[in-house]
């Protein structure tokens, strides 16, 4: 149950914001109670979408939450604002459009070891489902031509975050609800949980933790690009490998023909194909 002195107090929110700005708080409790009967079946859909995802194998690994029923008010309460700009003055979030309007009531966090993993990612994703909005999150200079390319929306992040976000429709009941995948990298998922951490836990972060956080963020960018060109090398040497392995097994075979010639031709002594077998063998060895 929502507790309305409660919630007010506990989200420093005053009951005359809620009249000043016309938010009902019955259309709050709708909400609130349409969403927790049915966060089961978000939460089931949250999984499926993350099993789906772990199939993928350039997937390391796939988290998975859903929202918080008070977070959610919280934010259907904050976002009223804006989406009045954007639909006029006299919307207003209810229980028949808030799961469109909320587009983070189910979340999926991908994770990938290199940069370059993206990619298939990125087609996997958007061939399994209905994407609806792609938004890459960078940081200011960040390499920005293929998200160009593929025609995605770039935001620059002052705060360094980096991540690409999918707007996804899916259905848990005949109701669409939208839910967010966003995919990044290891070492960005390390910056962001900090960054996050920090920001949820300080009203404002002193200076010197900024810096720092800068720092971190610039550092987990070199780690990142470190760990794609480790790949390609990685890649390279195996490919030479590969071609070292063909060659030396073309030789053999070529070995083993002339060697089967000397040992069926009829114009040799059994002596001269023995020495030039055992001349080849010698060659071999050195």
């Amino acid at each position: 149950m929502l507790r309305k002195e409660e919630f007010l107090i506990k989200h420093n929110i005053s009951n005359e914001y809620l009249i000043e700005n016309d938010i009902s708080w019955e259309n709050l409790t709708e909400i609130y109670n349409d969403f927790n009967k049915y966060r089961k079946s978000y939460e089931t859909q949250a999984d499926l979408i993350a099993n789906i995802l772990r199939g993928h194998h350039k997937v390391h690994s796939v988290k998975t939450r859903v929202k918080d029923a008070e977070h959610l008010i919280e934010k259907v309460i904050r976002k009223t604002e804006d989406r009045r700009k954007k639909y006029g003055q006299d919307f207003k979030f209810t229980v028949d459009n808030y799961k469109e309007e909320i587009t983070d009531l189910l979340g999926i966090r991908v994770i990938h070891i290199f940069k370059e993993d993206w990619e298939e990612i990125h087609d996997f994703i958007t061939l399994m489902w209905n994407v609806i909005e792609i938004v890459a999150n960078i940081r200011e200079g960040d390499n920005t031509r293929k998200f160009e390319e593929l025609g995605i929306k770039v935001c620059s992040r002052l705060s360094g975050y980096r991540s690409v976000h999918y707007l996804i429709e899916s259905y848990p009941t005949t109701k669409k609800v939208i839910s967010e995948i966003q995919v990044r990298t290891i070492f960005e998922e390390g910056y962001g949980e900090i960054d996050h951490q920090l920001r949820y836990s300080l009203n404002e972060i002193p200076e010197i933790l900024e810096q720092n956080l800068m720092l971190l963020n610039r550092i987990a960018g070199s780690s990142d690009e470190m760990a794609s060109l480790i790949n390609m090398l990685s890649k390279s040497f195996d490919e030479i490998n590969l071609k070292h392995n063909r060659s030396i097994n073309i030789k053999d075979q070529k070995i083993l023909n002339l060697k089967n010639r000397i040992k069926n031709s009829k114009t040799l002594n059994e002596y001269d194909k023995s020495e030039l077998v055992k001349e080849i063998e010698d060659i071999l060895k050195k």
